[in-house]
């Protein structure tokens, strides 16, 4: 949802910035889906595995972020900040999940 006002926010100035607004949201989202993938994937065990799995997810995420976002800059020729600003809004709205209580 957060994405997807930032793209409507960003749209006034032009379709290639309300599409590198949803290419920044995707790749927070794509970089958080593999991070749990990884993280939380690999069952019941030690501690030091699953530290080192949930190490090897945040380093996956970032990964995968910055590489979406130059991949949207390099080959599709999109704006690098609104880009910037939808990853940046996404991560906050993330948190702010994360840290509500039920």
């Amino acid at each position: 949802m957060a994405t997807l006002l930032t793209a409507l926010a960003c749209l006034w100035q032009g379709w290639k910035a309300g599409a590198a607004a949803l290419v920044g949201g995707a790749a927070v989202l794509l970089g958080g889906w593999i991070a749990a993938r990884i993280g939380l994937g690999g069952g019941i065990t030690g501690a030091v595995p699953a530290m080192a799995r949930l190490l090897a997810g945040m380093l996956a995420k970032w990964f995968v972020l910055v590489a979406v976002m130059v991949i949207g800059v390099v080959a599709l020729g999109l704006p690098p900040l609104p880009m910037l600003v939808a990853a940046a809004v996404s991560l906050v709205a993330q948190v702010l999940a994360m840290a509500r209580h039920p």
